[in-house]
């Protein structure tokens, strides 16, 4: 092997000292970096939170916010923590998907440790899925802390098992709130023999009853819809599908709100155990009890 010539010798020493730059630059700006941590807020009562999302609150530069995180776990965040509101109802989006994405990147940029705080679950309807997709492909770390969904906290807040030994073998969770155009299969729901849940349903009430019950559910099967659930304001009614939309219009009720259909809805008669108010549980199956 031949000795390298002084000038291709300065060559190989001064690759390597580029290689070695670009490396510790690379681990530099990874330790520069910050990391969002998706965390699932719950239904609304606080202590439903499990403790890796109370800490991650806890050590949050920043933390992003969607509209339906309760005031009270709000209140847990602590003062030094800045907290950026990013929430959206029918119709008013205070920021689009792509902007609170966007949002994120940067934030995580400027190496801050940022706490991305959504209702319920990040990964049940929260849109969770979409934003760790795009973190990651701006690569930014992420770290995740699932939460109680609604469907799993308000339903036990109102004292209706989802599953029920003889009544009902399962549950499906489903949306009729979508961007894009989705057709929901009625007929197979309608088949399923499953509880049904619908998350942002409550301005599509009357039109999901009566696409159950053309798709063969009778009119007299049970349903329960559950308004602010989890939290001091909870009120739950009860009907059928026949008399839900009538019973939701009728008590004016308000956002958010989880509509359950099945049998196991007439379990809570001798299951309901919170009641926050002597009032607000109300069993519109029994309007002859009703002032």
């Amino acid at each position: 092997m031949k000795p390298l010539k002084p000038q291709q010798y300065s060559l190989v020493t001064n690759d390597a000292k580029i290689q070695w730059c670009q490396v510790t630059q690379s681990i530099e700006d990874q330790r520069q970096q910050g990391i969002v941590t998706l965390v699932g807020a719950g239904p609304g009562d606080p202590e439903l939170l499990t403790l890796k999302a109370l800490k991650t609150l806890e050590n949050a530069d920043v933390v992003v916010y969607d509209r339906l995180v309760s005031a009270a776990v709000m209140a847990l965040i602590p003062s030094h923590s800045q907290t950026i509101y990013v929430g959206k109802a029918k119709g008013q989006h205070s920021i689009t998907q792509l902007g609170i994405n966007q949002l994120l990147v940067r934030l995580a940029q400027q190496g801050k440790q940022v706490c991305r705080l959504k209702g319920g679950d990040v990964f049940v309807f929260g849109r969770g899925g979409e934003e760790i997709q795009y973190l990651r492909q701006h690569s930014i770390e992420v770290d995740v802390v699932p939460g109680i969904t609604a469907a799993g906290g308000c339903s036990a807040y109102a004292g209706i098992p989802l599953t029920h030994r003889g009544v009902s073998q399962g549950c499906t969770l489903v949306t009729v709130h979508t961007e894009r155009d989705l057709e929901v299969q009625w007929q197979a729901l309608a088949k399923l023999n499953h509880t049904l849940v619908f998350y942002m349903g409550l301005s599509k009430v009357e039109l999901i009853c009566r696409q159950l019950v053309n798709a063969g559910l009778v009119a007299a099967t049970p349903a329960a819809i559950i308004e602010k659930g989890c939290t001091d304001e909870q009120r739950v009614i009860k009907a059928t599908l026949a008399t839900l939309a009538e019973q939701v219009n009728r008590h004016q009720i308000g956002s958010p709100a989880l509509i359950i259909i099945g049998e196991v809805v007439s379990l809570s008669d001798s299951l309901a155990w919170h009641q926050p108010r002597m009032d607000a549980f109300m069993l519109m199956n029994k309007p002859q009890k009703l002032a």
